[in-house]
């Protein structure tokens, strides 16, 4: 059992349980893309990111191909950790607005990144058997974060599939039927074990270039529910734009 987030990030990061994305994250560190072809890939699951007292956690999807699962860090180096990290630092949750790889002195000031797929899936698409298998290293990571956490924003619904069941074994009331994803939803869960507090939960469409190219999701929807997510949190975040 992993005592600490160090601890489960070096466990993450050692994870061989799903085949079929060990040989796909694998395929694509020895191929890479041509433009990265002189960098030596990470090529392993990608642990979460952030303070270990971290008041506000945010939930992705898994590590894409040539992003995380080449720097190691997730939601760096693609355009959707762009999107992100400079949202986290037009609230204030990041140091800096960019994030390109391991050691560029980004630091996240309150908040932590993490995923419910910890390894890069072929076409940005696992399996529910993988989602289901790498949800435990989430279920430990709410746990280890329990005394401190206050709000979680999940982007996308495949991330808010996975999020319910894993707060509600960390020990948070989740609503039966559970709730529907949507951007902009809030929930507060109750806490189910002596000692949590309430929870703020939030949903928001992913920044995926899908959404972010086409409109669906603007950097002003993004900011927009981080601040009410730190505020919720309180870590007393910028203003929006």
């Amino acid at each position: 059992m992993c005592r600490t987030l160090a601890e489960l990030d070096a466990s993450v990061a050692d994870c061989f349980a799903c085949p079929r994305l060990v040989a796909w994250r694998e395929l694509v560190a020895r191929e890479k893309r041509a433009a990265f072809r002189d960098e030596t890939y990470w090529g392993r699951p990608v642990p979460g990111f952030g303070p270990p007292d971290a008041r506000l956690l945010i939930i992705g999807l898994a590590p894409a191909a040539h992003g995380g699962n080449r720097t190691g860090r997730m939601f760096t180096g693609d355009r959707s950790g762009d999107v992100l990290y400079a949202a986290m630092h037009a609230v204030g949750l990041a140091n800096q607005p960019t994030s390109v790889r391991r050691g560029d002195g980004l630091e996240l000031l309150g908040a932590r990144v993490t995923a419910p797929v910890h390894c890069a899936p072929p076409d940005n698409k696992p399996a529910p058997d993988e989602r289901d298998r790498c949800r435990g290293w989430l279920d430990i990571e709410l746990g280890l974060l329990a005394p401190t956490v206050r709000s979680v924003v999940v982007l996308g619904a495949f991330g808010w599939q996975a999020a319910l069941p894993a707060l509600a074994e960390a020990g948070w009331v989740v609503p039966r039927p559970r709730p529907k994803f949507g951007h902009g939803v809030h929930l507060t869960l109750a806490p189910a074990v002596d000692g949590r507090a309430e929870l703020e939960l939030f949903g928001c469409y992913h920044v995926s270039q899908q959404n972010t190219f086409t409109g669906r999701l603007t950097p002003a929807m993004l900011e927009q529910v981080l601040a009410e997510a730190a505020t919720a949190a309180g870590l007393h975040p910028r203003r929006p734009r």
